[in-house]
């Protein structure tokens, strides 16, 4: 498994030209192996090109990035190995599927990697358990399903690569409540049972808030917040300060408290809430 480092990490788009924008300035991140962690930050905040240094779809304009001790951009071989070991999911992932059936989309990484037939298999029905995908569609056109589907068909043809980090950018965008849960479970599953690095670019709270370990916020390029969920989200106006909003509970929570009833935190999940708001009636029964 790897672990994933930054130092120094600068982009500058159209660089040396009157048009230059700093996109991320002097990034130094360590994420160990195994981590689920969120990325949060405001619209233009760097996320987006953030992740797509840490698999070489972006070069630096200065610093590094080193998968295992090893720099990623160090020649065309490293570049290209890195994308075995590092999978990205895009933004609406379900526009890139092409393949006439969903086994063959889901299928397409793998045969790229030169495996035999039964290993390619092995690793279609492994993915496709992973992300939700039932084998009874596996001979269905990909175009023909929903969107959530779709959704769960590219993931499952990253998946299928077994990339030591897998990175999603806004997995979860234009799906229902039920169909993110749905996806955020299957995630959460993937990384338990697989020890890998799960890297989830979201601009919801809750969901994030619920599920990761840990959560680097970006404003304007740089590291603003990062932490545990609790450390985080502990500081209400200072979330609000670099430009993201704080997770429902954490909101409701303020608004009980204005009302006169004392909550211990931190809270930033409706069980968290509600396990705060019991505990505090009780106090004032007792």
């Amino acid at each position: 498994m790897a672990d994933l480092k930054t130092v120094d990490l600068s982009h500058r788009y159209s660089a040396g030209t009157p048009f230059e924008k700093v996109a991320l300035d002097h990034i130094n991140l360590d994420i160990p192996q195994g981590q689920l962690v969120g990325l949060l930050g405001h619209t233009g905040s760097g996320k987006s090109t953030l992740v797509q240094h840490f698999n070489a779809l972006m070069k630096p304009t200065e610093g590094k990035v080193l998968v295992d001790g090893k720099d990623i951009n160090a020649n065309r071989e490293s570049r290209r190995d890195v994308r075995f070991k590092v999978g990205m999911v895009f933004q609406y992932p379900e526009y890139q599927l092409f393949e006439e059936t969903v086994f063959a989309d889901i299928a397409f990484g793998p045969k790229n990697m030169k495996l035999s037939e039964s290993e390619i298999e092995e690793r279609v029905r492994e993915a496709a358990r992973f992300a939700g995908v039932e084998e009874d569609q596996f001979d269905e056109s990909p175009l023909e399903l929903s969107g959530g589907q779709k959704r769960r068909i590219a993931i499952a043809g990253v998946i299928a690569m077994r990339p030591e980090i897998l990175i999603l950018d806004e997995p979860t965008a234009g799906l229902d409540p039920v169909g993110r849960k749905e996806i955020l479970g299957n995630l959460c599953e993937y990384h338990r049972e697989t020890g890998s690095t799960v890297i989830i670019v979201s601009h919801i709270m809750d969901d994030i808030a619920r599920i990761a370990e840990r959560i680097i916020v970006l404003k304007n390029g740089t590291v603003a917040l990062d932490g545990t969920p609790g450390e985080v989200f502990s500081d209400p106006d200072r979330v609000r300060e670099v430009g993201i909003d704080i997770p429902k509970s954490t909101e409701l929570a303020l608004a009980i408290e204005k009302q006169g009833m004392k909550l211990e935190g931190p809270i930033y999940t409706h069980e968290q809430l509600l396990a705060a708001v019991k505990k505090a009636r009780g106090c004032r029964n007792a």
